[in-house]
């Protein structure tokens, strides 16, 4: 089942999870680069500090995810896919929100899945 739901809806499920999501990149080789990071809003974009590693994966490939892992049992993963861009201090990075879902796996077969973005 997927809901479109407008960008501030997606604040609303930001600001229920927390701050501090997962962040994915892909490395040289083609493998996720994971890391935790501190999410802030500016304007439409999620802003985070990064690494060195994270900023050359933004840099090269800048398609990126957030995750926030459910805060209950049997609850939700907020999964928040995004566009990213280094920042011109190089050690922060923004990511535009472009699709997001409120995920969950089903006993049994099939997914549980709600388009929040």
């Amino acid at each position: 089942m997927s809901v479109p739901v407008a960008l501030d809806e997606l604040r609303e499920q930001i600001d229920k999870f927390g701050a501090y999501p997962y962040l994915v990149t892909v490395s040289d080789d083609g493998r996720p680069h994971t890391v935790g990071v501190d999410v802030a809003w500016d304007g439409n974009q999620l802003v985070t500090g990064a690494g060195r590693r994270t900023a050359a994966n933004v840099t090269d490939r800048p398609l990126v995810t957030l995750l926030w892992p459910p805060f209950e049992n049997d609850g939700y993963t907020l999964i928040v896919d995004g566009d990213a861009a280094l920042l011109a201090d190089g050690e922060e990075i923004s990511v535009t929100p472009t699709r997001a879902v409120l995920h969950k796996p089903t006993a049994g077969p099939g997914m549980n899945c709600v388009t929040v973005l």
